[in-house]
């Protein structure tokens, strides 16, 4: 924890640069409240479509107060959402507010986006009413090196920034909270954890969060509910954002108030164009880690923990393609910067301790795994997404996130019903203060700190390397991070940096 007297005189600087701050109520403490010398002082990054969804469901922690934000870009409403007004609806109702912004025409987002909404919420919580604390930031290094008084970052930027900031807080004794992926490169995604270790700063990957019932799945597996496992199949129906099929060539100016450079951090230079920014980058190599890091992660992370699933040694894929018609030519579009518009990659595991090797699926874009007979037994269909667990005996099916998993065929899983086997696990009642704050206030590290996320930060990363060769099969050897059957997929594993941005332990 950062020294009480150094948070004090942020919050100090901060009401400087914000005019008269009114503290609110909660944050002095009180009967029923969490004093401030317990708070814990953070700031987030990246303030987008889903960076200020999950700022409304921040704010409300009581163990926490939100004192600075960082975008490149300033206010704007031409964000990309999956519901007309589903943006600016939910931050209304999170800050209690039907009427805020209405007369917006498009999705909210921006630095000063976010500064309105914690002054906002916290207005509304003090004696005055209103509250003038925090802080806006164009640069997250500008924020890193001035804001000395901040205990911690929540990153939620482009998939592409997420190394590069996460290393730049924790080498500034920060606590760290990132969105998904770790990065979009294996080395960058080991850089991050290594910079975890050295550090020892407090971390958590926010999917681990997520797909508390694998655990459910995995205990009626251990228990021979379907012999022995031997493949998972996971299936999405990601993307919901397009994934051009070619590189634009116009060039329309930079949007007002919008920091190009900042946003294309690390990256070599490029024109800017709307095809890359807001929600879209994930369909970019160089930008996103496509729908496998956007939602695998949430799914698989606890497949990953339960069954102990160390880096593949094998990963293939087989992408869809596109066609154009060149000089009266039907031709394919040779491809290597955009995912495909729907895929499967297979990620084959080693065997480990008592547990066979297993071979891992995914599928996305409408694709899924073949309808098993035990479905077809039920006169049932698969659903858009869900989750497969497949052994020598049988077959457990759930929804994407391992929700509601049974056996099939329904006659199987009414028989199973009655073993002692069925019975779930207790489900832990929900804390009241979330495992990440207990270990930023120097609790046990959770369950998703960095420090695991090395084999599915690596997988998802090598699915793109064979994704962005045309579906090649990788050899991973994970101890010399080396693939062995392609040496051209290895100048994948890194990126390529404008200079000054490269990253180091």
């Amino acid at each position: 924890m950062t020294p009480k007297l150094n948070r004090r005189k942020f919050l100090a600087a901060s009401t400087a640069v914000a005019a008269v701050t009114i503290i609110p109520r909660h944050v002095l403490g009180g009967a029923g409240n969490v004093a401030p010398s317990e708070k814990l002082t953070m700031a987030l990054i990246g303030c987008g479509t889903q960076g200020l969804t999950e700022l409304v469901r921040m704010l409300p922690v009581p163990d926490i107060q939100l004192v600075a934000v960082c975008d490149p870009n300033k206010d704007s409403d031409d964000y990309i959402e999956w519901g007309k007004g589903s943006v600016r609806r939910t931050i209304a109702t999170g800050l209690g507010k039907p009427q805020w912004r209405e007369s917006t025409k498009g999705a909210p987002g921006g630095r000063d986006v976010g500064r309105e909404i914690i002054e906002l919420y916290y207005g509304d919580k003090s004696p005055a009413g209103t509250f003038k604390g925090c802080a806006a930031y164009t640069d997250f290094r500008e924020l890193l090196e001035k804001a000395n008084g901040i205990d911690a970052v929540k990153i939620m930027t482009p998939d592409h920034l997420h190394a590069t900031v996460a290393i730049a807080a924790m080498k500034k004794g920060k606590h760290v909270l990132l969105h998904k992926p770790l990065a979009n490169r294996v080395q960058e995604a080991r850089l991050v954890i290594e910079t975890a270790r050295k550090t020892k700063v407090a971390t958590h990957f926010i999917p681990a969060d997520s797909g508390a019932q694998v655990g459910v799945a995995a205990k009626w597996i251990r228990d021979g509910a379907i012999g022995t496992l031997r493949e998972v199949h996971n299936w999405s129906n990601r993307p919901v954002w397009p994934q051009y099929a070619t590189i634009p060539t116009d060039t329309p100016p930079v949007p007002k108030d919008f920091g190009w450079d900042l946003w294309l951090g690390p990256s070599l230079d490029r024109p800017y164009h709307p095809h890359y920014t807001h929600a879209v980058f994930r369909g970019w190599y160089e930008f996103g880690g496509g729908p496998v890091a956007d939602m695998g992660h949430y799914s698989l992370w606890r497949v990953f923990a339960e069954l102990g699933l160390d880096a593949p040694f094998a990963v293939q894929s087989t992408p869809s393609h596109v066609c154009t018609i060149v000089d009266h030519v039907s031709t394919k579009i040779k491809n290597d910067y955009s995912f495909p518009m729907a895929c499967t990659i297979r990620f084959k595991f080693a065997a480990k301790a008592d547990r066979p090797a297993v071979d891992l699926f995914w599928y996305d874009g409408g694709m899924k795994p073949p309808t098993p007979p035990e479905v077809e037994e039920d006169n049932s269909e698969l659903a858009a997404e869900g989750m497969m667990f497949v052994g020598d005996k049988g077959k457990i099916l759930a929804g994407f996130l391992c929700d509601n998993p049974r056996l099939i065929p329904e006659r199987k899983n009414r028989e199973f019903q009655t073993t002692p086997a069925a019975a779930a696990p207790a489900r832990a009642a929900a804390a009241s203060t979330p495992d990440w704050v207990k270990a930023f206030k120097g609790g046990q590290p959770t369950s998703g700190n960095f420090l695991l996320a090395g084999p599915i930060s690596e997988a998802f990363n090598l699915g793109a390397i064979s994704l962005r060769l045309g579906g090649r099969k990788l050899l991973w050897d994970a101890a010399n991070m080396k693939v062995t059957n392609l040496p051209a997929a290895n100048q994948y594993l890194a990126r390529e940096y404008r200079k000054g941005w490269e990253l180091t332990l």
